[in-house]
Parts: C-alpha cells; sequence; structure tokens
C-alpha cells in the first residue's frame, strides 16, 4: 500500500517507504505457528464427545490470548509503523489505535548515522539516528533494512535540497535586481521626458514686446516739463547770447 498522496505537497515525491525489517516479527511469526500447532494437536488428541469438546474450547481461547498479545499485537505495530523518506522531509508514522507522527524537513538535518551490531550486519538492518536542529531529542529509527543505504541516500536529498534552495535564492536576488534597474530606468526616462516637455513650454512662450516710443500730446509739443519751449525736432534750441543781441538792437532803434 502505498503512501497517500494527500499528505505530500505538491512538489514532493517518495524516494523510499519503509517498514522495520521482517525480523521484527520474526518471533512472533513463530510464537504463533507453534501456537497453531497446539491447538491442532490438541484438538486431534481430545475425544470426540462432551468432554473433548470443551477442552478444545478451552484450547482455543487459551490459543486466542496468548497469540493477540504475542502475535497480533507484534505484526500490526510492524505494519502500522512507517519510515517515509521524500525530496522534502523524513516522515515517521507509528501507532495501531492511536497515531502518532513527527516530520523532519530535510533543511533542519544536522546530522544522519547509523549502527549496526553484529547480528544486524547479518540480516543487513540498523538503527538510523537523525539529528535535527532545535531542541528535540535524536530520533532513533530501530530495525532500518539497509540502514547504511538509507543513511547514504538521507545525505543525498539533503544536499539535493540545499542546492535547489540556494539556486531559487540566487534567482529571487537576480529577479529583484532586474526590476530595480527597469524602475531606475523608467525613472530617468520619465524625468527626462519631463525636462523635454518643460523645455518645450519654455520655448513656447511669447516674448512681451518690447514699448513703443510714446509720441507727446499736441497741448504738450509747445512746451516741455520744465516750462522751457520744447525743442523742434531736428533744429538745436537758440542761445541765449543770440536773444540778448536782438534786445540791444531794439533799443537802438
Amino acid at each position: 500500500m502505498g503512501f497517500p498522496d494527500n499528505v505530500l505537497a505538491r512538489d514532493e515525491k517518495v524516494v523510499r517507504d519503509l517498514h522495520p525489517h521482517w525480523l521484527t516479527v520474526f518471533g512472533p511469526t513463530l510464537v504463533g505457528l507453534i501456537l497453531l500447532g497446539a491447538a491442532i494437536f490438541a484438538a486431534w488428541a481430545t475425544p470426540d464427545d462432551a468432554t473433548g469438546n470443551r477442552i478444545q474450547w478451552v484450547v482455543v481461547a487459551v490459543t486466542v490470548l496468548i497469540a493477540v498479545p504475542l502475535v497480533v499485537v507484534p505484526y500490526l505495530r510492524w505494519r502500522t509503523t512507517r519510515y517515509v523518506v521524500t525530496s522534502h522531509r523524513v516522515m515517521v508514522r507509528r501507532g495501531i489505535l492511536s497515531k502518532a507522527g513527527k516530520d523532519i524537513t530535510l533543511s533542519k538535518i544536522t546530522d544522519v548515522s547509523f549502527e549496526q551490531s553484529l547480528l544486524d550486519r547479518l540480516i543487513r538492518a540498523g538503527t538510523l539516528s537523525i539529528e535535527s536542529a532545535g531542541d528535540s531529542p535524536d530520533e532513533l529509527l530501530r530495525n532500518i533494512p539497509h540502514s547504511d543505504n538509507v543513511q547514504q541516500l538521507i545525505n543525498h536529498l539533503i544536499d539535493e535540497d540545499a542546492n535547489k534552495r540556494a539556486e531559487r535564492l540566487i534567482g529571487g536576488r537576480r529577479g529583484d535586481s532586474g526590476r530595480g534597474g527597469d524602475s531606475g530606468r523608467g525613472g530617468d526616462s520619465g524625468r527626462g521626458a519631463d525636462d523635454g516637455r518643460g523645455a518645450d513650454d519654455s520655448s513656447r512662450t511669447v516674448e512681451p514686446a518690447s514699448a513703443a516710443p510714446t509720441r507727446p500730446a499736441e497741448g504738450d509739443q509747445g512746451s516741455s516739463p520744465e516750462g522751457s519751449p520744447a525743442a523742434t525736432p531736428g533744429t538745436a534750441p537758440e542761445s541765449g547770447t543770440g536773444t540778448g543781441a536782438t534786445s540791444h538792437r531794439a533799443e537802438g532803434e
């Protein structure tokens, strides 16, 4: 049964979906076979009468009571324990009736290590330890099949995730700088257009006409502003000496 897609993000992919090693249920499976053999032997050995039937029902009840905690519960615990490695995180799901889960994003994982005993090396399993940033304790994933390969896989995914984040960050910075340059050029062109329109407006402004020379009124032509006779244009005013000579000639006559 695959991992449900509604738990995953849009571009998230399941890389590895794991259960604990099958040897986890080897002991319970062996116990179940023994109980089954004992129940069959008891059914065969007891007589086929009322007493034998009661003995058989007792054997069946005892077998079920032993098999539930020793066989059924371990099998269900193994089946409901899942270690899912995706392109974004490591998810852990546990629980039969009550569920418990933990998600560790790849960007927060600081260390991944594995440990194998002699028996683990023989069955190619081990314990995976995932250390993440923060105060949360390390996550121990026990009985992981091919724990060394899973450890290398998680480290590889961490590197890929870091590279993708760096590329997105660089691309975002380039986009911001490009938008800033475009807005700067737009502002310069706008200011240039405003300056050009201002120059056109100033060039179209009509210069004030020069004041035309005022012509003296007719009543003012014979006298100057100081009360003296006005000089006729093109003639020089008579000097005081000439006037005096004319007066002396008049007296002699």
